[in-house]
């Protein structure tokens, strides 16, 4: 399951998506949960973390500096 969340990061991806973070913190809590679908009992908390992982994923991307991107980005 955890193989289908591609990398997101620069220059692998240029402009991810919130949809393609989404989808990536949606993988990851379907792994570690052990769910593919919560019961009502655990949706709310399935719903959280993927919106945490999501949240926490978007703030990782838009901190990394990624090697050589300063002279990649000044070339263009």
């Amino acid at each position: 399951m955890c193989r289908s969340i591609k990398t997101l990061r620069e220059p692998y991806v240029e402009n991810p998506t919130d949809e393609d973070v989404r989808a990536a913190a949606l993988q990851y809590v379907r792994k570690i949960s052990g769910f593919r679908a919560p019961s009502k009992a655990n949706t709310e908390a399935f719903d959280r973390a993927v919106e945490a992982v999501a949240a926490a994923t978007q703030d990782l991307l838009s901190h990394l500096e990624v090697r050589g991107q300063a002279a990649a980005s000044a070339a263009r």
